[in-house]
């Protein structure tokens, strides 16, 4: 057992001592440890319920012969890091997550992990700790937040809580009805309802195979998640025994699998940027070109919140994510001989999934559309690529063409949106928000929740070359690479230049001639990042570009 560096031998004995100060007897040391790496913290809604699924961990690796051993992971809510500095915070956490979890547990030299993850970024970070570090590893993520209700029985969630605020400056909402989002739209603990970030990558961890059946979906409030947490404790010690570990799971064609569940559950946009890192850390590539290939063979076959009025808990009574896999494997879309931390294959592991309800989880056969639901849009405007969720984009917003409205910050941009100042048909342009000029890359909830509330979702489009939440609809397009701060084209962009925006054909251009642009370059002046101190100024110098993952350059 790896423990032995610390546990075994006279030169381990001031190893031993230490350990003994913990508490821990001499029988306890002759059986494997198992780090219990707890998000836990009571800033994030999402992880005030973890120290619960870890105390069930515990109980479940204790059960199975084991020896449990906490150690923390940080973890910031998007949420409450919207619209101000903080969000600059929020990327950056992924790689202090994973690097930190490496740190502890080489330093600390455990048998196995079990991840206790919940919401954005700490999911992916945790992830990437697991492939990097490479010994047996399982997840149990806290479970989704319940769905809200308001006092006309409407159901609610987070995004129309945004979108609320956009409502109250158009004048088509007073404060009194804002208050009654702010009291219902979050009414229990787990990560925010939709199909936003959180559950999106919790949803993905389900279906590259480290997790088991139930992690994606089962409600944190539920005591069926505290059973699936005592049953991940168990199995941990099942992958010791047979050794197997992240990087027997986390193969190329696990990645495809959980790209192609991307596209039929319609999750959040960030998984272009987190699927990648993860693969980075498991040897395995992924790039932006694949997106497009797998989307035009896999149906969107869901439309949970934002794109559609339904949560996180109704996709978990109608069988889940193994349910929504079950109807992918009836056109053979996954490669189902891959490995799960189960045990089984995914061949094995679906065997029993059932979809029992085809209003949610619609049948391949009569799917929302035949492509999925994230598109990669290339063009002189973003050559490396861009992103946008076209699962939630109306109709009408496929394909637009308008003119340019150029923000270099998101509150320059907020303020203009709020004072009613942007105009059906616009193209709103926020830059020098990507990785290295934000730093940090922000989520823009607020700017497009702005537009949605103010009923403009229908005309509009937004373009950035920073990021979305998961609970962001609409022509929204983010990602934009190369970004501004590396002299990409959206640094080009001037007020009033047409922007022409084609979803279905994945094309974006500006309509502005190779002569004027580079004329346009030849005058573009540097600017500094908007934070050169601290983590952010170190993250800014080593981060790569979005169509990359973000990941950290050595």
């Amino acid at each position: 057992m790896r423990s032995e560096n610390i546990t075994k031998g006279i030169e381990r004995a001031p190893n031993r001592s230490l350990l003994y100060a913990l508490g821990l007897t001499e029988e306890e040391l002759t059986r494997p440890l198992v780090g219990v790496v707890s998000s836990y913290n009571e800033i994030v809604p999402g992880h005030m319920n973890l120290d619960k699924i870890e105390e069930a961990v515990k109980a479940g690796v204790r059960t199975a012969g084991g020896i449990p051993i906490m150690i923390p992971a940080i973890a910031v809510c998007d949420g409450i890091a919207m619209g101000h500095t903080g969000m600059k915070y929020s990327l950056v956490t992924r790689d202090l997550i994973a690097d930190s979890t490496e740190a502890m547990v080489m330093a600390h030299q455990f048998d196995g992990l079990v991840m206790i993850p919940n919401c954005d970024k700490n999911v992916p970070g945790l992830l990437m700790a697991a492939a990097r570090l490479n010994i047996p590893t399982i997840f149990c993520s806290g479970g989704p937040m319940l769905a809200g209700k308001l006092e006309n029985g409407k159901r609610t969630c987070l995004s129309h809580m945004f979108e609320a605020v956009g409502a109250y400056h158009a004048g088509t909402m007073d404060e009194n009805d804002v208050n009654e989002y702010v009291e219902n739209a979050c009414p229990s603990c787990g990560s925010c309802s939709g199909m936003y970030t959180a559950n999106s990558m919790n949803c993905l961890t389900e279906a590259i195979g480290m997790a088991l059946e139930g992690n994606g979906t089962i409600p944190a409030p539920f005591s069926a998640r505290l059973r699936l947490a005592k049953k991940t404790g168990m199995k941990i010690m099942e992958l010791i025994e047979k050794d197997i570990k992240p990087r027997d799971i986390m193969t190329e064609a696990a990645f495809h699998n959980a790209e192609t569940v991307d596209m039929a559950l319609g999750c959040s946009t960030n998984t272009m940027l987190h699927l990648p890192a993860i693969a980075h850390e498991a040897g395995v590539t992924l790039n932006l070109d694949m997106v497009n290939e797998i989307s035009a063979k896999t149906p969107n076959l869901c439309h949970l919140a934002p794109a559609g009025d339904t949560f996180m808990e109704d996709l978990n009574l109608a069988g889940g994510v193994s349910a929504v896999m079950k109807e992918l494997t009836k056109k053979d879309l996954l490669d189902t001989s891959v490995l799960t931390v189960s045990g089984q294959t995914l061949k094995e592991k679906l065997e029993h999934a059932q979809n029992k309800d085809e209003v949610l989880i619609r049948p391949i056969e009569n799917p929302y559309s035949q492509t999925g639901g994230i598109a990669v849009l290339k063009g002189n405007l973003a050559k490396d690529g861009c992103v946008v969720k076209q699962s939630a984009v109306s109709k009408k917003m496929m394909k637009h063409e308008g003119p340019a409205r150029v923000f270099d910050s998101e509150e320059e941009a907020i303020k203009v949106i709020y004072d009613g100042k942007i105009n059906p048909g616009d193209v709103v342009v926020i830059r020098y928000e990507g990785p290295k000029g934000g730093p940090g890359m922000r989520e823009m909830l607020n700017p497009t929740s702005a537009i949605c509330g103010m009923g403009l979702d229908d005309s509009v489009a937004l373009i950035t070359d920073g990021r979305f939440s998961g609970a962001t609809r609409g022509a929204s397009i983010g990602h934009v690479s190369p970004e501004a701060a590396a002299g990409g084209t959206i640094a080009l962009v001037e007020e009033g230049d047409l922007i022409s925006i084609d979803i279905t054909n994945y094309s974006i251009e500006l309509k502005v001639s190779e002569e004027e642009l580079e004329r346009r370059r030849a005058s573009l002046t540097h600017k500094e990042p908007k934070i050169n101190t601290g983590y952010l100024a170190r993250y800014a110098k080593l981060v790569s570009s979005a169509d990359k993952g973000a990941i950290l350059t050595v």
